[in-house]
């Protein structure tokens, strides 16, 4: 089975299982005021995030360097404001991880590995084995 399936039905499912849990614990008023609390200090601080990311990117353009790790954290810190925006403890937990930027940097440090390695198992060779035979000689 895809492995993306199986994450978009599983989302759901833990999302309820925590909102019945916490909710048993703490009632359902205090959940649901706990859920909104969290998505309005995540996107506020998502936002605080992402102007200084916007910051650190034009000061590395102004240096004419390429801003590489400020586009991938601003897509990062877009994809956290969604996360923190849906309702659940789960995904506020992801949210609130891509947004703090030691986390972040530690997430993309693991991905940046894999995909270097990922590369260098399927690098091609910049060269072609072969014989060849001048046809002007005869």
């Amino acid at each position: 089975m895809n492995s993306v399936l199986i994450l978009i039905l599983s989302i759901p499912l833990i999302e309820i299982y925590l909102f019945i849990k916490i909710g048993s614990s703490i009632g359902a008023f205090n959940t649901i005021s706990l859920i909104l609390l969290t998505a309005i200090i995540g996107v506020t601080y998502a936002r605080y995030e992402g102007f200084n990311t916007l910051r650190s990117g034009i000061a590395q353009l102004v240096r004419n360097e390429v801003p590489f790790y400020e586009i991938v954290s601003g897509a990062a810190l877009t994809f956290a404001a969604i996360l923190l925006i849906i309702p659940g403890f789960a995904t506020d937990f992801l949210g609130l991880l891509l947004i703090i930027p030691v986390t972040r940097k530690l997430i993309f440090n693991a991905f940046s590995r894999r995909l270097v390695k990922k590369k260098n198992t399927h690098q091609k060779k910049d060269f072609i084995e072969g014989e060849y035979r001048d046809m002007d000689e005869k």
